[in-house]
């Protein structure tokens, strides 16, 4: 017995032993099994989506950011079992923009203290690419900008529509989900609805990019399964996390201005507590807090709300005058009650919360900045989210994210039932973003992944697209889910190939 153990032993070394030019079976799986796309089909792998799809990042589109899209990493492990080429309409440069153009610019890179852009010195580079047809299909058909009703508009790849499609549309009236089509896909991803209530968010709701109706989001969305599936395609969809819960929207505090000076405190806490002494005696509640002056101890963070206006609010303007006009006089009280009628001091608690927007950092100016066009006399209300509230497009408030939410919620019912009714694959991509969100994050392979901006490593410097590492986590996630429903043992990524930020020159 002891002969044949060590007789079998040699036997093994021998065959570990060979040489170079014969072949070595690696199981690159989950289970450490032989490859296997189980029951699914990924010899013609199509995706439709957005942005996301599209690998956009940094707040635009460039080939290294196209080239870790997560379908461009899917179709690499695809290719391990069977899965055929994968192209993609990739951009002219590593820029981002279209020449010429002020609406589609550069792409951001990281400065050391704060984003800045590519076309700004040393750097100045200027992007090559054009809205020229390039002819041919493409695999990734994810559209920066794409709405769930864009995929089935007439139209949306032309001069008219959007620019990102209409570089590979096959014609300007056809739809995006027709040419997914044409291409007779075995194996489909779907991931679209986030733009459907994000540009609301990111213009803090004021109305100018309305959130998608629930009806028309179910009509596209019932359009494109219904085809996609046709014949028996199988494929992934995944659902929608709470755009709110991006960076974009929680970089910055809801209290950001430092401790004012104690005579600036004394005045604002005068002025503030008329208003709401004038809001009580009207039966309403207070819309103002108390504002905390600096004490002069470096070592003590004074934080106050930001000043914002809240449409939603019942317009008081008429009360603040009559209440302020024996302290400013007629012409004064009149300008402070128009400019404070629907304003109040940020929120945030658990049950009422607002979001500041990103963007609006650099709208926030010091105690001592002059407003133009105020009146004479009044230049103490000339600090924009300090005495000058900020407008309903730079603060996304508690009403309009209950807004968004109820929506996401009702977009996320259409999308897990059509998986469930189809059969497909599905991405809980609104419990991802929750893990995220959290203290622990998401860990692999010796990183932690989290929400935070910059430092999370999840996201861009866009603050709403995926870093590199962040497309290779949501690749995983939808690998995952495969796997889990068509018995593949696909392998994710490692973390450790993709960087967290692209340098300034690629």
């Amino acid at each position: 017995m002891i002969k044949n153990i060590k007789w079998l032993l040699l036997v093994s070394l021998t065959f570990v032993a060979c040489s170079e030019d014969e072949e070595v079976v690696k199981y690159d799986s989950t289970d450490g099994l032989p490859l296997t796309s189980g029951t699914a089909d990924f010899s013609k792998y199509v995706a439709l989506g957005d942005s996301f799809a599209a690998g956009f990042s940094d707040n635009a589109l460039f080939i290294e950011g196209q080239k870790g899209a997560y379908p461009n990493i899917l179709a690499q492990r695809f290719a391990l079992v069977g899965g055929g080429a994968f192209t993609t309409p990739f951009m002219a440069d590593n820029v981002g923009g279209f020449a010429g153009s002020t609406t589609f610019t550069p792409r951001l890179y990281f400065n050391g203290s704060a984003p800045a852009s590519v076309a700004s010195p040393p750097f100045n580079q200027v992007s090559t690419t054009t809205l020229a047809p390039l002819g041919g299909s493409f695999n990734n058909m994810g559209i920066p900008g794409a709405k769930s009703f864009h995929l089935v508009a007439p139209g949306y790849g032309s001069a008219a529509g959007n620019p990102y499609f209409l570089r590979f549309a096959s014609s300007a009236s056809t739809t995006a989900l027709a040419d997914a089509i044409a291409q007779d896909p075995s194996f489909f991803s779907l991931w679209i609805g986030g733009n459907d209530v994000l540009g609301y968010a990111t213009t803090g709701g004021d109305g100018s990019n309305p959130i998608t109706p629930t009806a028309t989001f179910d009509g596209a969305y019932g359009a494109l399964i219904s085809q996609l599936v046709t014949g028996g395609r199988k494929g992934v969809v995944a659902n929608l996390p709470y755009v709110n819960t991006l960076p974009f929207f929680t970089a910055i505090p809801t209290n950001p201005i430092p401790g004012v000076s104690p005579a600036q405190a004394t005045q604002l806490n005068q002025l503030f507590g008329g208003i709401n002494a004038a809001l009580a005696a009207n039966s309403l509640p207070s819309r103002f807090s108390t504002i905390v002056a600096d004490d002069g101890n470096p070592s003590t963070v004074e934080a106050n709300p930001l000043l914002i206006v809240d449409e939603s609010l019942i317009n008081i303007s008429t009360q603040i005058t009559a209440a302020l006009t024996p302290l400013y006089g007629p012409a004064g009280a009149a300008f402070i009650g128009s400019l404070y009628g629907q304003a109040r001091h940020s929120r945030n608690t658990v049950d009422d919360r607002d979001f500041i927007l990103l963007t609006t950092r650099a709208l926030i100016t010091p105690p001592n900045n002059i407003q133009p066009g105020l009146p004479p006399g009044l230049e103490t209300f000339s600090a924009r989210g300090v005495t000058y509230p900020l407008q309903d497009s730079a603060v996304l408030t508690a009403a309009e994210a209950l807004e968004i939410k109820v929506a996401t919620d009702a977009y996320n019912v259409t999308i897990q039932a059509a998986a469930t009714a189809n059969g497909l694959a599905f991405v809980d991509a609104k419990a991802i973003m929750t893990q995220l969100s959290s203290a622990s994050g998401i860990s692999g392979n010796g990183f932690t992944l989290t929400s935070a901006f910059v430092t999370g490593g999840a996201f861009s410097l866009d603050g709403v697209h995926p870093s590199p590492r962040g497309y290779a986590l949501i690749a995983n996630k939808f690998l995952e889910a495969i796997n889990f429903k068509y018995g593949s043992n696909l392998k994710g990524v490692s973390y450790n190939d993709y960087r967290i930020l692209f340098p300034p020159i690629l």
